[in-house]
């Protein structure tokens, strides 16, 4: 029997086992990524494609070619579409990214072949109108028009055209203008530019049927697919980082300032990320970081505060972000680089950074944690050309790490003239 009165034992993490992603390809080239595991009859097909932001000759391209893909094709209507996904209890996703756009089906297995018809003509065979164009630019427009009056959506456009300049396709801003100038020729020649098979890659994860690769083939695999298809050569567009330190924009109505710090930086593939992302832990990754502990726990100035680092493909960037009171913006601010600046110039204590080690290793054993979460972890070392030596090494440096190196990370890319400042609201 348990003895519930007594604490089961500690054990710190030794290591995390990932299974690892088995790669193949269809007949016609298309890279498969298969992850056998689980117990459910259920399996989560991600189409994967080079579409993202990052490449979008105009705003709002990306996004409204991604979410015009399920409002018709060649064979059906949006509604049978929708009616087809749900009478066989599947579900679809679209999203777009900065770097990637994708497809999600998420299906029983007995119904994959049922499920993936509707996705072929998705992919393979849809149909851009004007009409569904519209109604999404008009949707898009209303929320634009909405969330633009938030001071947190305002720090966050100005502090991404700040890091990476205005004409950058991670820094460019929507306009309202933008929702005008729009057409549906600019969408079919974005779908036929990347949505072709030299331009996708599958990720199946879940209790995989044995027949996957033949059922695939059947669908994409036989032949090339899309308008001329050929290989996407991604472009690398130079930065235009703005050499001002300080930037506040006004919002005289508001009774919050959203306040955004960082600067650009690396992402994944750098050698100090993982060194990084333990100081960024103890600075404000986790709820018991010191800008929480500080900002909320202490002078009670925001419900939240936090940093991270962001990884993508091109570059990667460094943020501290949180909303407080417009009457007490400047000391939160304040208290904000006198956390940074403790981090440069006293050591990390043994106990502190143990229990900062416990929750990053947790935090990786919890993501691994069924077939899905699988996909994701390798989707994240895919996306940046990596391989599974990455989590060995992402372990084994939030293992030895040590204070002194902490510090020197401190100093060497966090010192403050080196921070961009982006307040939104009232100062």
């Amino acid at each position: 029997m348990i003895n519930r009165t007594q604490a089961p034992e500690f054990k710190t993490i030794e290591k995390v086992d990932v299974i690892k992603a088995t790669p193949t390809k269809l007949q016609n080239g298309i890279e498969l990524y298969t992850i056998d595991a689980g117990s459910q009859e259920l399996i989560k097909l991600e189409f994967i494609f080079k579409a993202g932001m990052y490449y979008q000759p105009n705003t709002l391209i990306a996004s409204a070619t991604n979410s015009l893909l399920e409002t018709g094709t060649k064979s059906f209507s949006a509604n049978e579409i929708s009616d087809g996904i749900d009478f066989f209890g599947s579900f679809i996703e679209l999203g777009v990214g900065q770097d990637y756009a994708c497809i999600t089906l998420f299906s029983l297995n007995k119904y994959l072949n049922d499920s993936l018809k509707f996705i072929e003509e998705i992919i393979k065979y849809p149909v851009f109108s004007w009409n569904e164009l519209n109604i999404l630019i008009t949707n898009k427009k209303q929320k634009y028009q909405i969330n633009s009056q938030k001071v947190s959506v305002i720090a966050r456009r100005k502090f991404s055209e700040l890091l990476f300049g205005e004409n950058h396709p991670y820094g460019i801003d929507v306009q309202e203008k933008d929702f005008d100038r729009i057409n549906i020729n600019e969408v079919q020649a974005f779908y036929d530019n990347y949505y072709q098979s030299k331009n996708c890659t599958i990720i199946a994860s879940g209790h995989l049927p044995e027949n996957l690769t033949e059922t695939l083939n059947g669908f994409f695999g036989e032949k090339e697919w899309g308008t001329n298809p050929h290989k996407i050569i991604t472009k690398n567009v130079p930065l235009q980082t703005t050499p001002q330190q300080i930037h506040f924009f006004e919002k005289p109505d508001a009774v919050q300032s959203a306040i955004k710090i960082g600067r650009v930086l690396f992402n994944k593939t750098h050698p100090d990320y993982f060194h990084f992302q333990v100081l960024n832990s103890i600075l404000g990754g986790y709820f018991g970081s010191r800008l929480m502990t500080n900002i909320r726990e202490d002078k009670g100035y925001t419900y939240g505060i936090g940093s991270g680092l962001m990884s993508l493909v091109n570059t990667g960037y460094f943020f501290i972000s949180t909303e407080v009171g417009a009457d007490v913006t400047s000391q939160a601010l304040e208290e904000t680089y006198k956390e940074i600046k403790i981090l440069r110039e006293d050591l990390v204590s043994d106990s502190e950074l143990e229990t900062v080690r416990n929750y990053i290793l947790g935090q990786i054993l919890r993501s691994v944690d069924g077939p899905f979460s699988l996909a994701d972890k390798f989707k994240a070392i895919w996306e940046f050309d990596l391989d599974y030596s990455y989590f060995d090494r992402y372990f084994k440096a939030v293992q030895t790490v040590t204070p002194r190196q902490l510090r020197d990370m401190a100093n060497k890319y966090l010192q403050q003239k080196d921070l961009i400042e982006c307040v939104a609201g009232k100062k």
